[in-house]
């Protein structure tokens, strides 16, 4: 009787405990629900940005007179250099439209002085043109003893040599820019390395953290003397080679201009009833 009741007993609580592991999953399950419904939304993610204590805003704030100054110079030639490009190529496009220009109006002219009127005042042209024209109307005195041709040649060629003084105006800065700032570049890299060598034995040793920072600005040092030197001497060649393609524009018009002006020289002589000719040359009696 006794052991009837106790199986009886164990029976119940095996029971119970089966029905109580049955029923964990639902619970776990509801409170799962309530959790999901009732946890507040999680944070939104926010990316941490770390400043580069290495970079050129680093360089320029943590560096000392010398190497600021070194920085002012390599910008103000990479400006420099950069101004003399854009000026001069603009004026050689300037140079190749008056040369079209002259072409189209000039030589369809009726005579010289008109033909110079149509030539802008501000252009090669027009002073090549209005050189070609004074030599013939100040062909007296002692420069009557020179042969009209060579005066007009003479008069015409210091024109053209004024011209091309003018394009190459700037080509020496280029030049110099080309030739000089990778040695300023350099000169702020020895100056990082010896800050960098000082670090190291004022540390008494040669960790990372003390050498990175002068080595680096060493490095931005060099690069930026190279990203200075090689546009100018880009630049400098490339306008070198415009310059020679645009002179020879201008000396083909100052060849035809020569033939022109001499003559119509001859013509306004033959209309005045002077001899044909070159002028004399009188010797001086002593």
């Amino acid at each position: 009787m006794f052991r009837t009741s106790r199986f009886r007993a164990l029976a119940a609580l095996v029971f119970l405990v089966g029905a109580s592991l049955l029923a964990l999953p639902a619970v776990a399950q509801g409170a799962a629900t309530d959790t999901a419904v009732t946890a507040p939304p999680a944070a939104a993610t926010v990316k941490e940005t770390v400043a580069n204590p290495y970079g050129l805003d680093a360089l320029w704030r943590g560096s000392d007179v010398v190497a600021k100054s070194t920085l002012a110079i390599l910008f103000f030639m990479s400006f420099a250099s950069w101004y003399v490009l854009f000026t001069k190529l603009y004026e050689q496009f300037k140079l190749g439209r008056q040369a079209t220009a002259a072409n189209k109006t000039f030589w369809n002219a009726g005579a010289l002085p008109q033909a110079i009127e149509t030539l802008d005042k501000e252009s090669a042209f027009h002073f090549i043109a209005r050189s070609g024209v004074d030599a013939t109307e100040h062909h007296q005195g002692l420069l009557g003893y020179i042969d009209l041709n060579t005066w007009v040649s003479m008069s015409i060629q210091r024109a053209i040599d004024n011209v091309q003084s003018r394009l190459q105006d700037g080509l020496a800065l280029l030049a110099t820019v080309g030739s000089t700032a990778p040695f300023v570049g350099l000169f702020g890299t020895v100056w990082g390395i010896y800050h960098a060598l000082t670090a190291i034995g004022i540390a008494g040793q040669a960790s990372i953290d003390k050498v990175a920072g002068p080595v680096g600005e060493s490095l931005i040092m060099t690069a930026i003397g190279l990203a200075v030197a090689v546009p100018a001497v880009l630049g400098y060649n490339l306008l070198v080679r415009r310059n020679r393609a645009a002179l020879e524009g201008v000396r083909a018009f100052a060849a035809d201009l020569h033939a022109v002006v001499l003559g119509s020289a001859a013509a306004e002589r033959r209309a005045r009833g002077a001899p044909r000719g070159t002028h004399a040359i009188h010797a001086v009696a002593v």
